[in-house]
């Protein structure tokens, strides 16, 4: 039934995170037509958490966050806060240009097959 997920960030300046997504993170992508890049994600997994308000986030998933953190540093990437201990994982979030911020963890959990 379902086969896939589609995320989208918005941003005031989308060149800029297409680049990141294409050169810095190295995404594989195909032109969806007139420039407009689709990328590939790694595998993933969905979880539900209770909250006052609704709404959603976005996290990219790594084995080790310090190592990702200095090889993503080391190619321009600025980040928002130093790496916390949440419990569940080590938390930190890249600054996307254009503004905002896309969260980065290394998970302490279990994760699904294929997640």
């Amino acid at each position: 039934m379902i086969t896939g997920a589609h995320s989208i960030i918005f941003s005031r300046d989308a060149d800029g995170v297409r680049a990141l997504l294409r050169d810095v993170l190295e995404f594989p992508s195909v032109d969806a037509g007139g420039g407009w890049l689709i990328f590939a994600l790694p595998p993933a997994e969905l979880a539900a958490h209770p909250a006052e308000e609704p709404g959603h986030e976005l996290y990219l998933m790594c084995d080790d966050v310090e190592r990702t953190v200095d090889e993503l540093s080391q190619k321009g990437v600025e980040f928002a806060r130093p790496v916390t201990d949440a419990g569940w994982g080590l938390v930190t979030a890249l600054r996307l240009p254009g503004g905002g911020e896309l969260g980065l963890y290394e998970p302490r959990h279990a994760t699904p097959p294929g997640g």
